[in-house]
């Protein structure tokens, strides 16, 4: 069994938390199956508890590119005092997933196998080939799990099911794969239920609570093109053979400045949060039709822009929140991969073609063509 230590709220040992120490490496006692002490592993025990920083930590992740660093060591981990036939659930490194899962065991005695997936959630991992077969029978025997359970069952979450193959696992390690419910937060009931998934655990949700949540981590990144985008509105509209005009930069940059934050909007909130909704399985072609509809409302609230004007935005706005809509791609249950290349195929070309148009109505602007 493993020698039972306290945790405060971060999850780690007394000793590292007085250090300072996120992580936590708390050496624990592995036992054999015959009940001797075998060997001393680097086994890291947690809380099941989140503590404050873990909430700010996944407040960051949904805000900032600091999800692209949040991770936590891939190896075996404890919740409460496991024994050796306690269960063993196998999770993702990224932290938010590894985070999910040990919330949800409070109150249950459970070994995290952590699997490298390189700091990206199950699902994700599991499509890109880091949540896989091979990973997974590593991490078995990287960890001597063999050692510290007499049982041989692993529980995967259902949603890397894609990347792990069951029967490999068995011929490999012996360990049968038994894949788990969608949402941590049913492990309790699954477990109760004698590990059997209902149907209803089985089911993938993704209701507007679960879409508002990810649409901060499309507006931000969009964002941070805005200044450029303002910058170069401004300067075309101020810049004239006889110098810069500053009236013209605000007067006629102003709308522009404002159908451009519109356009990012559309495709990073009100496409998403209207998701289910709107025409068309495409996501180029939903964000592309929530633009057409922006760009057309916000337009009215300023005055007549001269033709070549009105060409412009009909083409560049409406096909920047199509670009914006596609990147929600990777955080839905409503695509797949194959189906995310497909579309990539036709939208990049159509991306060209209304940049290109869209330049050449700015070139008839300056022109006094139209």
């Amino acid at each position: 069994m493993v020698n039972s230590e306290k945790t405060n709220s971060s999850g780690c040992c007394p000793s590292e938390a007085a250090s300072g120490n996120s992580q936590c490496h708390c050496g624990h006692t592995a036992v054999s199956s015959t009940g001797t002490t075998n060997a001393l592993f680097n086994i890291q025990k947690v809380s099941a508890t989140l503590s404050w920083n873990d909430k700010w930590g996944a407040v960051k992740c949904r805000l900032t590119a600091f999800r692209n660093h949040y991770t936590v060591t891939p190896g075996l981990y404890v919740v409460g005092t496991p024994s050796e036939n306690s269960d063993v659930f196998v999770s993702a490194n990224y932290k938010l997933s590894f985070d999910k899962l040990r919330s949800a065991l409070a109150g249950i005695n459970a070994w995290i196998l952590v699997l490298d997936t390189k700091g990206i959630n199950v699902w994700c991992a599991a499509g890109k080939g880091t949540f896989s077969t091979e990973e997974l029978v590593k991490k078995i025997f990287d960890t001597n799990l063999p050692l510290c359970v007499r049982h041989r069952k692993l529980i995967v979450p259902q949603l890397g099911a894609v990347g792990v193959s069951a029967h490999k696992v068995l011929k490999a390690t012996g360990f049968r794969v038994l894949f788990g419910p969608v949402y941590a937060a049913d492990i309790a009931a699954y477990i109760k239920n004698g590990c059997k998934a209902t149907q209803e655990m089985r089911a993938v949700h993704f209701t507007l609570a679960d879409r508002l949540i990810l649409t901060p981590m499309e507006i931000i990144p969009m964002l941070k093109w805005y200044p450029v985008f303002a910058a170069a509105v401004l300067i075309y509209f101020g810049v004239h053979s006889t110098g810069i005009v500053f009236r013209d930069a605000f007067y006629n940059g102003v709308p522009f400045l404002l159908l451009g934050l519109a356009a990012v909007l559309s495709g990073a909130f009100i496409t998403p949060v209207c998701l289910p909704v709107i025409p068309f399985r495409a996501f180029s072609l939903k964000g592309w039709l929530t633009g057409l509809l922006t760009t057309f409302l916000a337009q009215k609230l300023f005055p007549a822009m001269p033709l070549s004007l009105t060409l412009f935005a009909y083409l560049f706005f409406p096909a920047v929140s199509s670009f914006a809509a596609l990147q929600f791609t990777g955080s839905t249950t409503f695509t797949g991969m194959s189906g995310v290349k497909k579309e990539l195929k036709y939208a990049v070309y159509a991306y060209i073609v209304f940049g290109v148009a869209s330049l050449f109505s700015l070139i008839l602007y300056k022109s006094g063509v139209i």
